[in-house]
């Protein structure tokens, strides 16, 4: 038989117990996309003229103003007379509000339509501001009459001019006369 003292030293520390407050959980900020859209059609107009068609079938927008398009996106760029002059298409991308810095990952294309030219990579930055695209990825460059190969570019966003760092393959060369 268990002696009074000891029934009174449990009672003791169960109403002790129970005159705790419980521990309130941690609260778990969440980082995660503020915003969604889907089907998104969206434009932007410099003095009155569509500069740039942006389609996605879905935008997440992040707290910090970035937007994800986890099912990529297709860029259409167009020049001073409203004519669509180049085309930029990637399988993901995710543009960086701080920087102003858009990134293209998967199967990535941009199309040069007047000269007939075509980029393909696996990575490509964008700065508008610049009005640049950028890797240091595997490239591949079509033209009318021959393939270029190479690691690393730097272009202008229309390709109307760019540099392979490391350029492979046959190419033409034309000297001056």
């Amino acid at each position: 038989m268990k002696s009074p003292g000891h029934l009174f030293f449990t009672l003791s520390a169960l109403a002790a117990l129970s005159c705790t407050p419980p521990e309130t959980p941690k609260l778990i900020e969440y980082d995660g996309p503020l915003r969604e859209a889907r089907q998104v059609e969206m434009f932007y107009n410099e003095k009155d003229r569509v500069k740039v068609r942006l389609q996605t079938p879905r935008i997440l927008e992040m707290q910090n103003g970035d937007r994800e398009f986890p099912e990529g996106l297709d860029m259409e760029f167009f020049d001073e007379a409203g004519k669509l002059s180049s085309t930029l298409r990637a399988n993901y991308a995710y543009y960086y509000k701080a920087d102003n810095k858009w990134l293209g990952r998967g199967k990535v294309e941009v199309k040069n339509m007047a000269q007939n030219q075509q980029l393909n990579t696996e990575e490509l930055f964008w700065k508008p501001d610049t009005k640049r695209i950028f890797t240091d990825k595997f490239v591949t460059i079509r033209l009318e009459n021959e393939v270029i190969y190479g690691t690393g570019l730097d272009a202008a966003q229309d390709m109307s001019d760019y540099t392979i760092k490391n350029p492979e393959g046959e190419f033409e060369v034309k000297e001056d006369q």
